[in-house]
């Protein structure tokens, strides 16, 4: 199963989600019968992929803000000790 085949959320796999859904309406019973696999393979190797550089992309930007964060509440320690 894949995630909803939306070409604006994925736009790394636009390619193969058009060869995919292409395939499915050239071969409406082929494809129950394997007619699709190997689009379907690559369909779900690039998802994994785009996956893992938004999951990548995600963690420094959470790192960025922890970073943030703790030089504020520094920041606002010292400003408290301080009165």
């Amino acid at each position: 199963m894949h995630p909803p085949l939306t070409l604006h959320r994925h736009p790394m796999c636009v390619e193969i989600i058009e060869l995919f859904q292409k395939c499915h309406q050239d071969h409406p019973i082929g494809k129950f019968f394997g007619e699709c696999t190997d689009l379907k393979l690559k369909l779900d190797r690039c998802f994994r992929e785009e996956k893992a550089l938004r999951r990548k992309a995600n963690f420094e930007e959470s790192k960025k803000f922890k970073e943030r964060l703790k030089a504020y509440r520094k920041e606002m320690s010292e400003n408290s000790s301080e009165e």
